[in-house]
């Protein structure tokens, strides 16, 4: 099968792999406060994903290495939609907290698969333009969960969003299996390399590329942990609705998906560093004037401009990790592209909560930019301006 039909098919299967996951952010919350949760377990509710999602895609993301990203994908594919039938027979809150838990473990072999996927096949397009189409994937699927989530639940009722969710995993599924099983990473290495796999971590870290995209990831996604959890309050304190925080959220992920290819595009053309640059530093430009803000349209631009941030940035930093790394490390290194990532929102939304508790929700929300900074100085100190590939 040729490498663009392989990537074609991994598109596909990356948005109905994390379709699940989005369509339910907007209802999980109250879901769980209909099964008879407080606020407080509640919150541990959402939080069980992540809890469980994080050790799990770096977990996955070796056994990737030693079995090959087919079978761990096919699996995870198939934990995710027993999980969402698994929502629909939950009747006390402590169900809820169990199957929150196995969703995340079941998805943290789908981050790292699909990424995996992505990275082996991407010659063909050049590495940042697959990354860009991989992350437009995952794009897509925020905005149409976001979109679709909430609308569903109220028209048609949670189990049948359940079911939706998880019809729509299991066709992702099906089309799995037309993915090539590629081969494990150990089948080319030596058993005198045992020594050396098992530092595969620590050496991943040792690689300054690697640490500017792995740190870039997580600020990326603990400053937008700070704006899920602050941006809502402030909208709230200028008398909008929940409405109109989905739409503005709507608009993030539409200008993120939009913009993903052409990000891609240019990053294969003048290298890694300039968009990485230029990504952090419209992330923290838009965060630090969301606040100052107070109408509809001009939070919207301004989350447009948010999205353009994360547009310009990933595509770069998986580039760089499809760079530089070998094929019998590349299930790790996406497991913990995958677990930086989760983990940023993980330890965002808690720390920039308690940050706003002493300082107001606006200032909390301005100084969720500090990651991002600190990470324009992570990648100007540890990338040279070389990166562009040969595709």
């Amino acid at each position: 099968m040729k490498n663009k039909t392989v990537l074609r098919i991994n598109f596909i299967v990356t948005f109905l792999g994390f379709i699940d996951t989005q369509f339910l952010m907007p209802v999980i919350a109250l879901y769980a406060t209909e099964l008879g949760a407080g606020t407080g377990f509640a919150g541990l509710v959402i939080g069980m994903y992540s809890i469980t999602n994080t050790p799990s895609n770096l977990f996955f993301g070796r056994l990737i290495d030693r079995v090959g990203h087919k079978v761990p994908l096919l699996l995870g594919l198939l934990g995710d939609a027993l999980g969402m039938f698994l929502y629909s027979i939950c009747r006390i809150p402590m169900h809820l907290g169990f199957v929150r838990a196995w969703h995340g473990i079941s998805g943290g072999m789908v981050g790292p698969a699909t990424m995996s996927i992505a990275v082996k096949y991407a010659t063909s397009l050049g590495k940042g333009r697959a990354m860009g189409l991989y992350g437009m994937s995952i794009g897509l699927a925020t905005l149409v969960g976001y979109a679709l989530g909430g609308t569903l639940t109220d028209h048609l009722g949670y189990d049948s969003l359940f079911y939706i969710g998880g019809g729509l995993v299991l066709f992702g599924l099906l089309l799995s299996f037309l993915i090539p099983r590629g081969q494990p990473a150990t089948e080319s290495v030596s058993e005198g390399q045992s020594d050396s796999e098992q530092n595969t971590i620590g050496s991943l870290l040792r690689r300054r590329e690697l640490v500017a995209a792995f740190y870039s990831i997580f600020a990326q996604y603990f400053s937008f942990g700070g704006v899920v959890v602050l941006l809502p309050l402030h909208v709230k304190e200028q008398g909008m609705s929940a409405f109109h925080v989905g739409m503005l959220l709507a608009t993030f992920s539409f200008v993120f998906v939009l913009i993903q290819f052409p990000s891609g595009v240019l990053s294969d053309k003048i290298g890694r560093k300039l968009p990485t640059i230029a990504g952090l530093c419209f992330g923290m430009l838009a965060i630090v004037l969301l606040p100052n803000f107070t109408t509809f349209p001009m939070l919207a631009i301004t989350m447009g401009l948010y999205g353009i941030g994360y547009s310009l940035l990933f595509p770069s930093i998986g580039a760089l990790l499809a760079e530089n790394t070998s094929d019998e490390e590349r299930g790790r290194a996406t497991g913990m592209f995958h677990a930086l990532l989760t983990a940023g929102v993980a330890l965002g939304a808690p720390v920039m909560g308690w940050v706003a508790e002493f300082t107001g929700v606006e200032l909390g929300l301005a100084l969720s930019a500090i990651a991002m900074a600190l990470a324009v100085i992570v990648v100007v100190i540890t990338l040279d301006n070389k990166g562009r590939t040969s595709a």
